[in-house]
């Protein structure tokens, strides 16, 4: 019998330990962006390591978002919040080969967003409610030319984002805007192959009146079931857009 070979484990380099053992400093201290990493000669003393090991680690940092390199006599390394336009644009990148469809992501939204409403409900201020009022005006008329039908897409979508950012929980509100970049991304812009689906555009804004409604009374429950139900149409009007997609690809008309 053969003896079975152990694998020597992959050698992480210097540089990669130091920038997660700074990770796990700034966790572990509650630090916040604006505070100060130690500067390079106190990174070199605690790693036991070169200045160009610690410059690549930072370098690291800085590509990641996590922190900016400041120059002159108050200079060096400020920890900085990632912007969630660049953690969507990543996370797109990663699931761009994957492409999933509109009705996979209408399947997970149907999970996401009833909970999304019925949390932002009584977080909305009356600015809030006001601007979701605006976008509902956006998309009463019916669209005569490609960028009117882009922009009521978009004004579509913007009404959801704002419930996410005002829901009041970070992963939520993350996955929130995720998917509606992803809406933006895979299913409005392959509408455009496509005649106006004014029945699912009407949909959406009887939702979004209801839904004002609700938000304007403060009923979490109603908007939670609302939103739930406008997930459940979208979903279903975006398998007969795949269909459609589908058909007009292969035969191209």
């Amino acid at each position: 019998m053969q003896d079975i070979k152990l694998a020597t484990p992959k050698r992480i380099k210097r540089a990669d330990q130091i920038v997660e053992s700074v990770k796990r400093w700034v966790a572990i201290n509650n630090k916040q962006p604006g505070d100060r990493l130690p500067n390079e000669r106190e990174l070199m003393e605690q790693f036991d390591c070169s200045k160009g090991t610690v410059r690549e680690a930072l370098k690291s940092l800085e590509v990641q978002g996590l922190i900016s390199i400041r120059t002159g006599p108050n200079g060096g390394a400020v920890l900085e919040r990632v912007p969630y336009e660049k953690a969507s644009e990543l996370l797109r990148n990663f699931l761009h080969f994957e492409q999933p469809s509109g009705p996979e992501i209408y399947a997970l939204r149907t999970l996401i967003e009833p909970e999304i409403a019925a949390l932002a409900t009584p977080n909305l201020t009356p600015e809030d409610l006001t601007r979701l009022a605006d976008l509902v005006e956006q998309c009463r008329a019916e669209p005569q030319t490609f960028e009117e039908r882009m922009a009521q897409r978009i004004a579509e979508l913007e009404f959801h984002v704002l419930l996410a950012q005002r829901c009041g929980n970070a992963m939520l509100a993350f996955i929130g805007r995720f998917l509606n970049d992803m809406i933006r991304d895979l299913v409005i812009f392959k509408k455009s192959a496509l005649p106006e689906q004014r029945e699912f555009s009407c949909a959406n804004l009887d939702y979004h009146q209801q839904l004002l409604e609700a938000f304007h009374t403060k009923d979490a429950a109603r908007a939670r079931q609302l939103m739930h139900e406008h997930m459940k149409s979208a979903e279903h009007f975006n398998r007969e857009l795949e269909g459609q997609l589908n058909q007009h690809f292969l035969t191209g008309n």
